[in-house]
């Protein structure tokens, strides 16, 4: 079974329904060389994940490097079978860039192009299939970065954009003023702030998809140790027994993508493993009651 493609909205760009996060093949977890790196995104070609989703920050401003001197290493054709994601807007402070000060955010006209570009030249392409702004700025003049995105477009650097982290009044506020296709958040049992907050509501009637960002829960799920955490693990491998003994990220990626606003969750994985656990989670059809007894075990009360 390999993993199809889906529109993120009716007339917008298509991703693989199971996207891979590199956020920690680099620097920042993994540190993979560019072989290594090469033999990942082989591996996810192979099962039908085509996406991939970067932003420039990730590894202090380097994984974009390496994973684009890896795809220079697997060949021309290789890029016209995927999608690359990117994102930009905040500052890190680091080394790479000194004139970074303070951890910020920039979302003006002339740093959203400069970005983009960089983003293109670190990742060996001619264009991004998407571009995110990361996060909102109290800053944001949505006019000014509707213009940034004209010119990305106009000059065919840029195919589609979105944002990630925004609320509903931050996504509505920029969508005013130019098309939006997604918003990247995080969503899992331990923060399911996307259900009740108006994030998910707007989504569906605007007929978009959204990407999620840690759709397992990351270390809040694996590493830690309170109360509410080891009420749903007990309740996930319970759950995990029951639909075929899967392990538990099937169970957690199966409880996402059950909801109606069709989740597109980003992976953010270094094991192979469970980026080939995702073909079992998207064949999973999660019984109604068993989802809301995850919701249950993870906010620690049953439904009002």
């Amino acid at each position: 079974m390999t993993i199809d493609q889906i529109n993120i909205t009716p007339n917008g760009p298509s991703l693989s329904r199971i996207v891979a996060g590199v956020m920690t093949w680099g620097e920042w977890g993994a540190d993979y060389a560019p072989n290594q790196m090469s033999d990942m995104i082989r591996h996810c070609l192979d099962i039908g994940i085509t996406t991939f989703d970067h932003a420039d920050i990730y590894g202090h401003y380097s994984t974009e490097s390496t994973f684009g001197e890896a795809l220079t290493g697997l060949g021309t054709s290789v890029r016209a079978q995927m999608q690359l994601v990117t994102k930009c807007g905040i500052r890190l402070e680091t080394h790479r860039r000194p004139d970074n000060m303070i951890k910020s955010y920039d979302l003006s006209r002339k740093y959203i192009i400069n970005s983009a570009e960089r983003s293109l030249q670190n990742l060996r392409t001619d264009y991004l299939d998407l571009f995110l702004i990361h996060r909102p700025s109290p800053l944001m003049d949505p006019s000014e970065v509707a213009e940034a995105f004209s010119r990305l477009e106009q000059d065919g650097k840029v195919r589609a954009f979105g944002v990630s982290n925004f609320s509903p009044s931050q996504f509505n506020l920029l969508a005013g003023c130019t098309k939006l296709v997604t918003n990247q958040v995080e969503c899992h049992p331990l923060h399911p702030k996307c259900f009740y907050d108006g994030t998910f509501d707007e989504l569906i009637t605007a007929k978009i998809r959204p990407m999620i960002w840690s759709p397992l829960g990351g270390s809040k799920y694996f590493k830690s140790e309170g109360t509410g955490v080891l009420r749903l693990r007990d309740v996930v491998k319970t759950l995990a027994r029951k639909y075929g003994n899967v392990s538990e990220d099937v169970i957690l990626l199966a409880w996402l993508l059950k909801h109606p606003v069709g989740a597109i969750p980003v992976v953010g994985t270094t094991k192979t493993s469970r980026l080939d656990n995702t073909r079992l989670a998207l064949a999973l059809d999660m019984e109604t009651q068993d989802w809301f007894a995850i919701l249950e075990a993870a906010t620690g009360h049953e439904v009002a």
